[in-house]
């Protein structure tokens, strides 16, 4: 190399990695060769400085000896040296050196030179790439543009994929194992990096189902892969190769769907109190997801409604069928046990059911476990296991509050994955939560049998059939609320052939709603036994209601229970055929005509119940025989989405569709079909009477003067009266009650005077006068002349009574027939 030959130094791959700047000097310790690096570091170009001696790069030229001295016994690196600038600064430089000998046997020396933070640089380089192809946790690959293997780390090298295989050169469609990976959708990822150029940031990549596993031996399981495609480039900037990194975050994956299935149980399981409907939704949140098929068993306690016992031995108690689900068809695998019959595989002592619920802790069995314990307990269903191929089998007991409910089971078949530690924990996680949703359901139906029970009891069990009226009732709880409610019904039978028609309607739905309710009830049977008039009774039922509000405690006061009541109070007389009733803030009542006309009755609305010091009006209207009367609480008409105006229009509408002729209990049914929304309603009480008026010939009224010698002409009239009915066995009776009551209308009564014998299911003597006296039955002394006809009445009669009307009482009598 000549002393003026000025050139550009390059080494292509450096002797010494991470050299900045490259000198040559000569034997004469000239400088002989200098590279870009060096004029990029010490800021001389090449035709400055060759020539020069190579002391004029030192910054203190007395350590020339020592370089020179170290140089001559073959040291390699001289270590830190400063040197010096073009312009003077000093520069901290690590150097190396080499010596070189020429074809022609000269000596000459190399220097390198780089900095000390070029050299950390380095070091970090050299370090990451050591961490990338011999330490690092993920799978690095590099792929040609042809997709074929060009090289990978140390990770790749020994995982089970490629173990001890021999692909560069080769794709990875021709190496993986079958089922591995989605082979187009893997290819059409490097091709869209090669066009692009654009790198793919962890893309989440699912691998198939591997039969015996990835690592040899290992059971069979589903893969999830984190994976980045990196282009390299060349100076051009052309893709030369795709760089794979892909990291194994199956655990990872497997973890997020537990999370994601406890986070669905804790809202799909308990979003009701249906004890049967909670099992079935602890069952669709497993299944497919985390099982291929899931069976729920209760203890016949719990799923008889009984309270669970606890401290006792559980061996032998039955568990039955409350809720499956599975993959297959219905029929293919839940035909072994069906909801609500007994499994026989858990009555079995020693049974995995037993052991669980005993010990309190799940039972994970394999396929041949599992087929052992069913050939040994039950096997005409080890058959069925094994033509299924059951492969994993997992038991958790349920409890709550100490007690045991049931169990839950979980079987894989189609899922190629063995049940997990982490499975069996995430099982038992929303199994217990599953736990406290049948607890609370089993006891919210406890609770709802024993308001059902109360509620029935308040309500009539049957009604009566008077002959003025076939009625039907229909009674229904408000929407998403417990059976407990306010709203009722009832048929009262009264004197003289007459019926009250009752329905009302108390504020809320809870147990004071109730009582409340039948406290009302009960006072309007009451009310309605004195005969009083529809609206003089709701006058004392608003007294009543006053009372039990002021017996409310500060708790019912602030919670607002039972604040007020409404009602409607009718009463039908079959002989005149009129209707008499008045409301208290009610719904008015619908009359669907024989003709089919619909109309409401024109009824002045009173007040609700409990308001105090009201008055309340009533009308009378006249019904023919086969007019249909509807009575209804607000629950009928009234909803969240339906106001009572639009309520009103639609029963109009719906009894105008209704055939006339249709029975009370066909009404009934149509207009709870029709107008019931299933959700936003209160609840509702519904009341249909068909009329009847009693025939004419079934009725006589006769009038007296104040006359005592008229008396035995109305014993003769009875009994000549009575012998038109064939009622001849009734005859000496009906002339003692007719006898006596006629007597005591002359003898304290005032004109007019009336007789009134009326043939109905019994044979009803009524006696009215002009006073308003009221009678009363007394046991005469022996030495009395008189006073034992009214207890000579009540002694051969029924019943008997007093009713008083706008003028003047009528006292009455009620006398059996012989069949």
């Amino acid at each position: 190399m000549r002393g003026d030959l000025s050139f550009h130094w390059d080494f292509g791959e450096l002797p010494e990695p991470g050299a900045e700047a490259d000198v040559l000097v000569g034997a004469g310790g000239r400088v002989a060769g200098w590279s870009t690096g060096a004029a990029d570091l010490l800021g001389y170009q090449a035709k400055d400085i060759l020539g020069h001696p190579a002391t004029d790069l030192l910054h203190n030229r007395p350590d020339a000896t020592s370089l020179q001295r170290r140089t001559e016994t073959g040291t390699r690196q001289l270590g830190p040296v400063a040197l010096r600038h073009s312009s003077g600064k000093r520069i901290d430089a690590d150097v190396w050196v080499r010596p070189m000998t020429s074809a022609t046997g000269g000596h000459s020396w190399l220097f390198q030179a780089a900095r000390a933070e070029t050299i950390r640089a380095h070091e970090f380089g050299r370090s990451l790439l050591r961490g990338l192809f011999t330490d690092s946790p993920f799978s690095i690959d590099v792929f040609d543009t042809r997709l074929r293997f060009v090289a990978h780390n140390e990770t790749q090298r020994r995982s089970g994929v490629f173990r001890g295989s021999d692909f560069t050169g080769r794709t990875m469609r021709e190496m993986a194992p079958p089922g591995l990976l989605d082979m187009d959708a893997f290819e059409a990822r490097q091709r869209q990096v090669l066009d692009s150029g654009q790198a793919l940031i962890h893309t989440e990549v699912a691998g198939g189902i591997v039969t015996g596993g990835i690592v040899a031996g290992g059971p069979p399981r589903e893969y999830v892969w984190s994976e980045s495609i990196l282009p390299l480039k060349d100076r051009s900037g052309e893709v030369m190769a795709l760089a794979h990194a892909v990291y194994d975050i199956t655990q990872e994956a497997r973890s997020r769907e537990r999370l994601a299935l406890v986070n669905d149980a804790s809202t799909r399981i308990g979003r009701t109190l249906d004890l049967s409907r909670t099992a079935r939704e602890l069952a669709d949140v497993a299944v497919p997801q985390f099982a291929d098929f899931v069976y729920v068993n209760l203890l016949d306690r719990v799923f008889g409604g009984e309270e669970p016992v606890t401290g006792q031995p559980l061996e032998g108690m039955v568990l039955r069928r409350a809720a499956h689900r599975s993959v297959l068809r219905e029929g293919e695998l839940l035909g072994a046990v069906a909801e609500g019959e007994i499994d026989g595989f858990s009555t079995v002592p020693g049974s995995p059911f037993t052991t669980a619920l005993t010990l309190g802790e799940p039972v994970l069995l394999s396929g041949d476990e599992l087929y052992a314990a069913l050939t040994e307990f039950v096997p005409e269903r080890a058959a069925l296991a094994r033509e299924l191929e059951v492969h994993s089998w997992l038991l958790v007991p349920m409890f709550a509050r100490g007690a045991a409910l049931g169990t839950a089971v979980f079987v894989r078949f189609q899922n190629p994955r063995h049940f997990e530690v982490d499975d069996v924990l995430l099982a038992t996680e929303f199994v217990a939560r599953a736990a406290v949703c049948v607890d609370n359901a089993h006891r919210y139906g406890q609770e709802r049998a024993t308001a059902v029970a109360l509620q029935r009891s308040l309500l009539p069990q049957r009604l009566p059939s008077p002959t003025a009226a076939e009625t039907a009732s229909r009674y229904l709880p408000a929407s998403g609320h417990t059976s407990l409610g306010g709203d009722w019904f009832d048929v009262i039978p009264l004197s003289g052939a007459r019926v009250a028609l009752v329905v009302g309607d108390v504020v809320g739905h809870d147990l004071h709603s109730a009582v409340t309710m039948g406290r009302l009830r009960t006072a309007a049977r009451t009310l309605a036994d004195l005969d009083l008039a529809p609206d003089e009774l709701l006058i004392h039922l608003d007294d009543q209601m006053n009372r039990f509000l002021d017996e409310r405690s500060a708790e019912d006061l602030q919670r607002g229970i039972a604040a007020g009541a409404t009602c409607l109070y009718a009463v039908y007389d079959p002989v005149s055929r009129r209707c008499v009733m008045a409301r208290a803030g009610h719904p008015p009542p619908a009359v669907l005509s024989t003709d089919g006309k619909v109309s409401f009755v024109e009824l002045p609305d009173g007040p609700p119940l409990g308001l105090g010091g009201v008055i309340f009006e009533s009308t009378e209207i006249e019904l023919a025989d086969g007019d249909l009367l509807v009575l209804y609480t607000d629950g009928l008409v009234r909803s969240r989405e339906r106001d009572l105006g639009t309520g009103l229009d639609l029963l109009r509408e719906t009894l105008t569709q209704t055939p006339p002729s249709a029975s009370a209990e066909d009404v009934c049914d149509i207009l709870v079909d029709r107008l019931l929304p299933e959700h936003g309603r209160d609840d509702m009480a519904l009341l249909a009477a068909r009329i009847r008026g009693l025939p004419e010939d079934h009725h006589v009224t006769w009038s007296f003067t104040a006359d005592p010698e008229l008396v035995a002409q109305a014993r003769e009239l009875t009994t000549r009266q009575l012998g038109e009915w064939g009622l001849n066995e009734e005859a000496f009776v009906a002339e003692l009650v007719v006898s006596e009551l006629v007597t005591n209308a002359i003898r304290y009564g005032s004109e007019p005077i009336t007789l009134r014998l009326i043939r109905d299911r019994n044979l009803i003597c009524e006696v009215s006068d002009g006073s308003s006296t009221s009678p009363h039955v007394r046991r005469a002394e022996e030495t009395d002349e008189g006073g034992r006809g009214l207890y000579l009445v009540a002694q051969l009669t029924e019943s008997w009574g007093t009713r008083y009307g706008v003028r003047g009482k009528t006292i009455w009598a009620e006398q059996a027939l012989s069949d």
